[in-house]
Formats: structure tokens, C-alpha cells, sequence
């Protein structure tokens, strides 16, 4: 699933809900640019029960923030707020944990959305 003109700015909020794959090892929602540069990429993997957050500048991925808490389960439908704030980012998890990543590449307009993995959307609004 990508999209291309999200047209996402600080004070916005993406709300995306969706099925987890019954036998899920992981999957993606990455904000940026460009698949190739990244704000956000938040990635919970059900193989080392973390949450991974990272960006990516002109294909290269950079440093990795991990978040233990581990609320996903296979087979749920989940809803995610994801929060574009001025210097960070702000993901609020189905049980209410929030997630804060640094807005890197200090970005004003996100345009790109992709989401990939063992994750079915079934809805997202801006």
C-alpha cells in the first residue's frame, strides 16, 4: 500500500486501522518523502517483540530507536494515531503507550506513505 500526495504537516494527525496477519513476523508504516527517504519508519516485530523506529536519508537507514513495550497481537485489528509534531513524531499504540520519534530530517510536508508486512489496511484518514 503507498500513496504518494499525503500532504501531511506538523499539528496533523493519521489515523490508520487495520488487520495484523494471523501469522505476522512484522510489518511497516513509513512517512517521508520518498521510499527511499524516510521520517518515519515504525516497525513492530513479533520475532524479538519490540518496536523498531527509524529514517532513512537517500537510501541509507540510520540509527535504530527500539521500544519494548510489545502490545500487538496476531489476528487483531488495531488502530494506530500517528502525530506529526514540529521536532517529532508521536505514535499513540492500540493500549494507549506512545511512541516518540525525532522528526530528523526536520521535514515540514510528509508526502509519502507506504505500509508493508503481514499488516492489512482496511481504512487511514488525515
Amino acid at each position: 500500500f503507498e500513496i504518494l500526495n499525503l500532504n501531511m504537516k506538523p499539528g496533523n494527525t493519521l489515523k490508520v486501522k487495520g488487520k495484523i496477519s494471523p501469522d505476522a513476523v512484522r510489518f511497516s508504516i513509513n512517512l517521508g518523502c520518498s521510499s527511499k527517504d524516510l521520517a518515519l519508519h515504525f516497525n513492530p516485530r513479533f520475532n524479538e517483540s519490540v518496536i523498531v523506529c527509524n529514517s532513512k536519508s537517500s537510501n541509507v537507514w540510520e540509527r535504530e530507536h527500539r521500544d519494548g513495550h510489545f502490545s500487538f497481537f496476531r489476528g487483531c485489528t488495531v488502530k494506530f494515531l500517528i502525530e506529526m509534531l514540529t521536532d517529532k513524531f508521536r505514535v499513540k499504540l492500540p493500549d494507549g503507550h506512545e511512541v516518540y520519534f525525532p522528526n530528523r530530517h526536520s521535514y515540514h510536508k510528509i508526502n509519502y506513505m507506504s505500509i508493508m508486512g503481514d499488516f492489512k489496511i482496511t481504512s487511514f484518514k488525515l
